[in-house]
């Protein structure tokens, strides 16, 4: 029988160090001026935090874009997602690569409507009746995909989200190649289209991995804002092409990856992917987890939307 490990706990700040994230990285701290863009391992100014409510519609008429997928999120309160958009992951799975610590279910209290035109993903605090790689699983949450419903080739690929706020916490948006169950992790691909954890409650992430320039040596860029993420909704959105992939903050672009930048290493993103929503805690990326974090923590996603240039 397996001995129960418990979670390690935040105690001294100093110990908690970022992780490496990227080989080319692009960060920016904010100085609320209006954002101009770089290439990859470039470095630019971008906005300041703040309310996305006005934001611009990528279709709107005459524009090159149309809308060719999307999920409002406007069920009653304590609707499950939509089936025929979204599955799940579910389990532990030895900490999904990450040294994750919760248990994913597809149970309404980890991700259901909350009635205000919003899925709600939310992390809770477990009993300990379920079992994870380390023990007794302490926490609960949710990962959703379209894997197998929506899969696509290039686009315009956003969402408004309201990330929790609270160290050890790890919300992400982020994209899959769907040939995931032939070439495997991380030959199929992986456009983190936004992530960001509650350490570093004020830095945006924005990554590629593939063969070659995964994990800590995934090509990837930051925002630095002057608020911290979690205080307001965000549109948070890549646009994907042959050419490459531009991440955006709030419609401003931080950072681009061409397919050159991942040579000798090969360019694996022009297949179709699908969407992933996920809220994991803790982890080699989100790091410890602190006695202060409170429980439940929710991530609130208000729409998510694939848009694709007219024929």
């Amino acid at each position: 029988m397996r001995s129960a490990v418990a979670p390690r706990i935040l105690m001294d700040a100093a110990r908690n160090r970022p992780f490496n994230r990227a080989v080319l990285l692009a960060s920016a701290l904010v100085i609320g001026l209006a954002g101009a863009t770089a290439g990859c391992g470039g470095a630019q100014s971008t906005p300041s935090s703040g309310a996305t409510a006005a934001f611009a519609d990528p279709a709107a008429s005459g524009g090159p874009w149309q809308l060719v997928w999307h999920d409002e999120f406007d069920g009653k309160a304590g609707t499950p997602p939509d089936p025929a958009h979204w599955g799940y992951d579910l389990g532990s799975q030895s900490g999904w690569g990450n040294n994750e610590w919760e248990y994913y279910t597809k149970d309404p209290s980890n991700a259901a409507m909350d009635g205000d035109g919003h899925l709600a993903i939310t992390a809770r605090k477990s009993d300990g009746s379920i079992d994870c790689y380390y023990g007794p699983c302490q926490y609960t949450s949710a990962r959703l995909l379209t894997k197998n419903l929506f899969q696509f080739k290039y686009g315009l690929v956003q969402a408004r989200i309201k990330v929790p706020t609270g160290v050890g916490l790890w919300p992400a948006f982020w994209m899959l190649g769907s040939n995931i169950d032939t070439e495997g992790w991380a030959g199929c691909g992986e456009i983190d289209v936004m992530e960001n954890v509650g350490r570093t409650p004020n830095t945006l992430y924005g990554t590629i991995h593939g063969p070659g320039y995964s994990g800590g040596s995934g090509l990837g860029g930051t925002v630095l804002t002057t608020a911290p993420l979690s205080d307001d909704y965000h549109v948070f959105a890549v646009e994907w092409s042959p050419a490459g992939v531009k991440w955006t903050l709030d419609g401003k672009q931080y950072f681009q990856v061409k397919p050159a930048d991942a040579a000798p290493n090969d360019w694996v993103f022009d297949h179709d992917f699908f969407i992933l929503l996920n809220l994991a805690v803790g982890g080699l990326f989100a790091g410890l987890i602190s006695p202060d974090t409170v429980f439940p923590a929710t991530m609130s996603v208000d729409y998510v939307r694939v848009y694709q240039l007219h024929s």
